[in-house]
């Protein structure tokens, strides 16, 4: 199986995907390409016919865009339970992930992903109502679930989320203990520590 990613400082999406597979533990190897080359494009060519990243390619099966990705994973290793067992929750668990992948547009504009940065007094008002979105859906989760994930157990959503983790700590966002909580908790992950090392490193390089 192999996962292609773009570069770990800024692709978010490559996140999603590599995280979900380092947290429960299914091989994998991994092929990155830098992004914002003159060969980027023609390179992600020779992985995926939609010219982005991430792709998953397992032996005949091409997968593209990181929700598709993280659907075929749950199907392939039903024991691993990347959804949440309860139908109730399995649903809602789904729905913040879609909300996640189709929207909050402002934030992903005014506030790129970018773990080489770190911003002092941030205007965030831009992206406000995203943000406030975000922690809507964090608050209503953690407090049902009691944490530290959102379902409980690390699930597909929080993967979804793990991006705009790291965003509200390269832009300073403001949050509220049960939401402070969560950020420390999935930056806190061996496998997300691994990632951010690793980011920090190529963006020195």
């Amino acid at each position: 199986m192999l996962l292609v990613i773009g570069s770990k400082c800024k692709s978010s999406w490559s996140l999603r995907p590599w995280l979900l597979l380092k947290q429960f533990q299914i091989p994998f190897e991994e092929k990155l390409i830098a992004l914002d080359q003159m060969q980027t494009t023609s390179e992600i060519l020779q992985f995926s016919p939609s010219a982005r990243v991430p792709v998953l390619i397992d032996a005949n099966n091409t997968i593209w865009d990181s929700l598709a990705i993280a659907e075929y994973l749950n199907e392939k290793y039903p024991s691993h339970q990347m959804w949440p067992a309860d139908q109730s929750l399995r649903a809602r668990a789904r729905s913040i992930s879609n909300e996640m992948h189709s929207g909050f547009v402002n934030m992903r504009n005014h506030m790129p992903h970018d773990l080489a940065k770190k911003t002092a007094n941030f205007d965030w008002s831009f992206a406000r109502s995203d943000i406030e979105r975000v922690i809507q859906i964090w608050t209503e989760c953690l407090k049902f679930s009691k944490g530290p994930f959102l379902f409980g157990t690390f699930s597909i959503a929080d993967a979804m989320y793990a991006p705009v983790v790291n965003r509200f700590v390269t832009y300073g966002i403001p949050l509220d203990e049960i939401c402070q909580n969560y950020v420390q908790h999935m930056r806190s992950l061996p496998s997300h520590q691994l990632w951010i090392k690793e980011a920090l490193k190529e963006s020195s390089s």
